[in-house]
């Protein structure tokens, strides 16, 4: 019997999920560990979604997804990323973001291809990367500047075998959004590499104070070389309705339906009018839900910084603060799982993200003030005995040499 592919053995097992898992059944548990709103679907989305159950003839739906959706998500981008993409042609549904991202690849690259990502980066890039048969490329971050992309690391990263720089703004799992400068050093990169950027922007309309979110495919000779992977999970509160969309360029969105018809045929009709309605309606509750956002935020941050032993960055964008707990002397598996056993909260370790995630836990405030509240108060009686003597300048420094996961995994 032959073993099972290099790509099913060498896609990472999520330390995230094993502390999901750990926690269903618990007692009194905590949970600062899943990116999902705590808010219900907006009742107008429901609504929409029963009528089709009552009155539409549920069926199979075209591969590239419904008219009226592709529409809605054209009118969103012009209205929301001011780019104008053609519904018929430039449009794609997919079952959520992560069909998108793995689609875009599938279409984009060749087995050996390399895609450079951050690092830290969202845990699940590896793991769709890998399925592919590419080689990610985590290119270093630093968290004084954000954990952005920068220009020295991000050069030195490039090979004649890249093929995609992925990037995500605002980001998973530290917050980030990158500013217009950021984006444009990395659109020059592109550009002068002759690379594809797939923009990752599912949280997109949460962006806090004076932050401003850019798409990088408005910069010029970026449209023709960006793919825009979105959904309506985060900002409509419809992470279990599996509904997202790509968008680029024709030539190669056009190819993705016969793909779709091999993969899952099509997503789910009903969700697909539901997505519609999300984006075409009364977008206050997207308003309602990023102002309780923020001020979570703000509450989070402050108990964090107020613990002795840890610090976060206020974060410009998502639903995350990434936690420094160096001084804890703790590995980020060896913090969350003790802090589960020992006071009953849940983290994701930030090990979990990447190899400099090392050092860090990553919180989601898309939870309730009393959560954080009492959720922060259990973190800081678990750290007060673990501290240890300030950790040594320079520890966050300079850019590293990049890593490579080994080409045949």
């Amino acid at each position: 019997m032959e073993p099972i592919s290099s790509a099913a053995s060498a896609t990472p097992l999520s330390l995230l999920r094993v502390i999901f898992n750990q926690i269903i059944g618990m007692d009194d548990v905590i949970s600062f560990a899943v990116g999902e709103p705590d808010f219900p679907t907006p009742p107008a989305v429901i609504e929409a979604a029963t009528r089709s159950l009552e009155h539409d003839r549920i069926g199979y739906t075209d591969n590239s997804g419904i008219r009226p959706l592709r529409e809605a998500v054209a009118r969103e981008f012009r209205r929301f990323d001011r780019i104008d993409y053609d519904p018929a042609s430039e449009i794609m549904v997919t079952n959520g973001a992560m069909e998108g991202l793995y689609l875009t690849l599938a279409t984009l690259t060749n087995p050996g291809d390399e895609v450079l990502v951050t690092d830290p980066c969202y845990a699940n890039y590896q793991g769709t990367i890998v399925l592919n048969r590419c080689t990610p490329v985590f290119v270093p971050t630093r968290e004084e500047t954000g954990f952005c992309f920068e220009e020295e690391s991000l050069r030195r990263a490039v090979t004649d075998r890249t093929k995609v720089i992925l990037v995500n703004s605002p980001a998973n799992p530290t917050g980030t959004t990158a500013s217009r400068e950021n984006l444009e050093m990395i659109a020059r990169v592109a550009l002068e590499n002759d690379l594809y950027v797939i923009f990752d922007e599912v949280y997109k309309h949460l962006v806090y104070g004076q932050t401003e979110f850019f798409n990088i495919a408005r910069l010029p000779g970026m449209r023709e070389r960006t793919f825009c992977v979105d959904s309506v999970s985060k900002a409509y509160a419809m992470t279990g309705w599996r509904v997202g969309f790509i968008l680029g360029p024709r030539e190669i969105i056009g190819r993705m339906p016969a793909m779709q018809e091999c993969l899952l045929s099509c997503v789910n009709a009903t969700a697909q009018v539901a997505a519609a309605t999300a984006l075409d309606g009364d977008q206050s509750v997207v308003e309602t839900m990023r102002a309780s956002y923020l001020r979570r935020r703000d509450l989070i941050v402050a108990a964090i910084n107020r613990i002795d032993g840890l610090e976060c960055r206020t974060p410009n964008g998502a639903f995350y603060v990434f936690v420094n707990i160096e001084r804890t002397g703790l590995t980020s598996q060896e913090f969350a799982t003790r802090l589960l056993a020992e006071q009953r909260v849940a983290v994701a370790p930030g090990i979990d993200f990447g190899f400099l995630g090392e050092g860090h836990v990553r919180l989601s405030y898309a939870t309730s003030q009393d959560a954080i509240e009492e959720g922060t108060s259990r973190i800081a009686t678990f750290v007060a005995p673990l501290i240890q003597s300030p950790r040594l300048a320079g520890s966050l420094g300079g850019p590293l040499p990049f890593s490579r996961v080994p080409e045949e995994s």
